[in-house]
């Protein structure tokens, strides 16, 4: 599975844990991503979305139309 937030494009981050010999080993970072599923009512279907928090909180704030209006005006197929 992707670590990749469809809205708002965060992706796993990387870098290194230092452990306290400062031995560094390579580790990432990984977003908080969310498989959520959005009623869609213009079209009458649900939408599955996977999203970061705080790309759930866009939605909440914005509406899953004006989301889905932005996600298609970019070019992602939904």
């Amino acid at each position: 599975m992707s670590r990749r937030c469809q809205l708002t494009g965060r992706q796993p981050g990387f870098g290194k844990s230092v452990s306290h010999s400062h031995v560094r080993t390579n580790r990432r970072w990984d977003p908080n991503v969310q498989t959520r599923r959005y009623w869609l009512p213009t079209e009458g279907r649900y939408l599955r979305l996977k999203l970061s928090t705080r790309a759930i909180k866009v939605v909440d704030r914005d509406g899953i139309e004006a989301v889905v209006a932005r996600l298609r005006a970019r070019g992602e197929r939904i």
